[in-house]
């Protein structure tokens, strides 16, 4: 097969469990212009085109052309992850939430107070405050936010959610599946202050439960909490299931094919160092893809087996023919063995059942020849004619 018609191309030199980067640049290229030439007929099928309405219109434009980018993992055997309600962070060269407009949620543990301090403190960095348009505590958050309703119009208002990883585990109730069945779980973050002695980390007793001025005092300084944001914004969230395949978004459609390639990359080793048991050798396929386009393959593994010893190996043909002729020896089917060998063929039983039926027929003449003969009609008549009468009678 020439090499311009393969679907995936493997690297020249090295090991064979890598990505091959061209491969990759020419594939986010193609995904790329393929989402491009899409997205303009929609806008050139769109005829409704009033006066009324222009800023809902343009939010819609901006949406369509911010359409997301996702990378399909699939692995060779589960991924099993003990914290799947806790999502993960892969760290990604170009962000995916870097729009001046971008509107988080922050969802803190009680007490609220502190974080919003913290928030509006001028040590915390400007441009990032004003991006973060909620903070809510965990209590106030299951009080106002029971019903669907609510929910809903809580998940519409803001782009990110961000919580502290203290109670992220404690939200899968609260936010129910409007939440946890979109892309929009919320992104745990560290904002409680980590107590250090000689350079280790002091482990504090589950069952002392603190005063409120200790709770108020456990958050991180504003420069240590604005850092952990910035850093958790510049991440990819990682939401993995017991599954074999798992989708991160790596990147949207107004990416350059570089900056997408250079996402996937870094997503492609994150998620082999620190999440997919085996590595590299539990990696089936990769696929990149739009959020309404076909799985665009970059990299198939040639092995579907993670370990050699997974690999049964089979007995020669030779080996087995004797075993099996052995064994039907010994168990006494030497008759049929030999029915077998003395069989006929279907065209000579045919025969041999015509000639049968043409003997059986020209004795039945004789027999019929002789009868006539002794004058058999006569007493063959008054039998026939007794029976007659019986049924007649009955």
């Amino acid at each position: 097969m020439p090499s311009s018609t393969a679907l995936t191309s493997k690297v020249a030199s090295g090991t064979p469990y890598q990505l091959d980067t061209p491969q990759v640049q020419k594939a986010s290229s193609a995904l790329l212009r393929h989402i491009k030439s899409s997205q303009d007929e929609k806008e050139k099928s769109a005829t409704k085109k009033t006066l009324i309405g222009d800023n809902e219109s343009d939010d819609e434009n901006a949406s369509l052309n911010n359409e997301a980018v996702w990378l399909v993992l699939t692995t060779k055997k589960h991924v099993v992850d003990k914290n799947r309600l806790k999502p993960g962070k892969i760290s990604i060269p170009h962000s995916l939430n870097s729009s001046p407009s971008l509107s988080i949620c922050l969802i803190t543990a009680d007490p609220q107070r502190g974080v919003k301090d913290i928030v509006a403190d001028s040590a915390f960095p400007s441009e990032l405050s004003s991006r973060i348009d909620k903070v809510i505590g965990f209590s106030k958050l299951k009080a106002r936010y029971q019903s669907f309703e609510t929910r809903r119009q809580l998940f519409a208002e803001h782009d990110v959610f961000l919580a502290d990883e203290r109670i992220i585990t404690r939200l899968v109730p609260t936010l129910g599946k409007i939440f946890y069945k979109s892309s929009k779980r919320p992104i745990p973050i560290r904002i409680a202050e980590i107590e250090k002695v000689d350079g280790k980390r002091v482990k504090k007793d589950p069952k002392s439960k603190p005063s409120k001025e200790e709770r108020s005092a456990s958050f991180a300084s504003p420069l240590v909490v604005a850092k952990e944001i910035e850093r958790t914004l510049n991440c990819a969230p990682v939401q993995l299931a017991p599954s074999t395949t798992a989708a991160i978004r790596v990147g949207s459609s107004n990416f350059t094919a570089q900056q997408l390639s250079e996402n996937i990359g870094a997503v492609v080793n994150g998620m082999t160092e620190k999440f997919v048991a085996k590595g590299w050798r539990n990696i089936k396929a990769i696929h990149v893809k739009g959020a309404n386009t076909m799985a665009m393959p970059i990299w198939l593994a040639s092995e579907l087996w993670v370990e050699d010893t997974d690999v049964v190996e089979e007995t020669p043909a030779l080996e087995d023919g004797a075993k099996t002729n052995k064994k039907r020896k010994s168990t006494g089917d030497e008759k049929l063995i030999e029915g077998k060998k003395t069989k006929k063929t279907k065209s000579a039983e045919d025969e041999e059942d015509a000639a049968e039926a043409a003997a059986r027929k020209e004795k039945l003449q004789q027999l019929k020849a002789k009868a006539l003969e002794d004058g058999e009609p006569a007493t063959v008549g008054a039998s026939k004619a007794g029976k007659k009468k019986r049924k007649a009678s009955s």
